[in-house]
């Protein structure tokens, strides 16, 4: 984020949190994902996702196994081809701005025994600094200031291969939100954890949604968390078979058919 978008970002927010300063979302900030479509060998694979998604609420996506939820958070990434536009929208100034995007994936490929650390990883991330020298002291606080956000301050210097999927999952969102993007994107970012793990990612989550400016999207098979925490609910089968909120998308119809009446 510009220092001079960011200047005029904050103060938005304060004005529309009636002088708070602090970064909370301001309501300002719309993504708006027109008409997204995948194709791939022939197949749609994705077909016209319409999204709008305002800063400070939490998008929640729902569906089965192999119904596009991560082609379409690729998509939104620019990872692989697709057709529609994703535009970023300052609605105060009806002007478009770029849109930056922070990510968490539903894992990374760590090679056993690696002796990579936390702080080679973040470094890696946010500095040009090389990490097989010895640590810069700058860089070293600013990643224990990212870190502390998220309870992994004492992760620093251990090594990523030896994290749990809940350290794991805190160290990259740590990451994700350096600096503070725009739209945060989770693919399944509680696969795998523990229950400990559970209650720091939600204590997390409900933190971002309070203090971070910034719009969320997440793909998840948690229905308790969809429930509790997110604003906004897609039920996805290649398009938007129903979205509102989950109450109302757990009592369709459509509901029903994906996943039994289960929820």
């Amino acid at each position: 984020m510009s220092n001079s978008f960011q200047t005029e970002h904050e103060n938005i927010c304060m004005n529309a949190n009636h002088g708070r300063n602090d970064d909370s979302a301001c309501g300002f900030h719309c993504i708006k994902i027109n008409d997204i479509s995948v194709i791939a060998g022939g197949q749609t694979i994705i077909d016209k996702v319409n999204l709008h998604i305002h800063c400070g609420k939490v998008t929640a996506i729902i569906g089965r196994n192999g119904a596009g939820k991560t082609t379409l958070i690729r998509a939104i990434l620019g990872e692989i081809k697709h057709s529609g536009t994703i535009e970023f929208m300052d609605l105060k100034n009806e002007s478009r701005i770029d849109l930056k995007i922070g990510y968490v994936p539903q894992y990374i490929n760590i090679e056993k025994n690696s002796p990579m650390s936390v702080y080679d990883l973040f470094a890696g991330y946010i500095s040009n600094y090389p990490v097989f020298l010895r640590k810069n002291r700058k860089v070293y606080e600013k990643v224990v200031k990212q870190l502390s956000i998220f309870d992994a301050r004492d992760l620093i210097d251990k090594r990523v291969c030896d994290l749990s999927g809940g350290e794991l999952q805190r160290v990259l969102l740590s990451i994700a939100v350096t600096p503070v993007p725009n739209l945060l994107l989770l693919d399944e970012p509680v696969s795998g954890v523990d229950q400990k793990g559970l209650d720091l990612f939600y204590k997390n989550i409900q933190y971002l949604k309070e203090h971070y400016d910034l719009a969320m999207i997440v793909v998840s098979h948690d229905f308790e968390f969809v429930k509790k925490y997110s604003d906004h609910v897609i039920l996805l089968d290649k398009t938007i078979l129903r979205e509102g909120s989950f109450e109302d998308v757990s009592r369709s119809e459509e509901f029903r058919k994906v996943f039994g009446g289960i929820a």
